[in-house]
């Protein structure tokens, strides 16, 4: 495996479909121009390409004010990249470009490993939060 990059980008509609079912993401990519559209309509997309081919292996966005909350909607890496340091290095651009933002939130599934990758980067499980939080969600479809 090669080295990667970061940078703030919007990838093509082909490359999100590929990277969203890498991760198995299949409600995302059932309907492409859904998915190009939603990441276009992000208020911050940074993506991860692999140095020597280009290839779009990572990608993180949010939904933001700009001032006081930021939602990081989605941060995946192709499994191939799994421990390579670019979740990593994702998280941290999200997190440098919010940096005066009060509060980043995110949703996530409970697969393992999540909890110790979202702590590692500075998160707090809502339910651990002191003062005590609560958080709500309404899913459709």
């Amino acid at each position: 495996m090669t080295g990667f990059t970061v940078a703030e980008e919007t990838p093509s509609v082909h490359e999100l479909v590929q990277l969203y079912d890498s991760v198995g993401w299949s409600a995302y990519t059932r309907d492409p121009e859904v998915l190009a559209a939603s990441v276009s309509g992000s208020s911050l997309v940074v993506a991860a390409r692999a140095e020597r081919e280009g290839a779009l292996v990572g990608l993180a966005r949010t939904l933001s004010d700009g001032h006081t909350v930021a939602y990081l909607q989605d941060i995946l890496v192709d499994p191939v990249w799994h421990g390579s340091g670019v979740g990593r290095q994702l998280t941290d651009a999200v997190l440098a470009h919010h940096a005066n933002v009060r509060q980043i939130v995110l949703l996530t599934d409970t697969e393992s490993g999540q909890r110790a990758f979202y702590e590692a980067v500075g998160f707090t499980e809502v339910r651990d939060h002191e003062p005590p939080l609560r958080a709500f969600v309404r899913l459709t479809g």
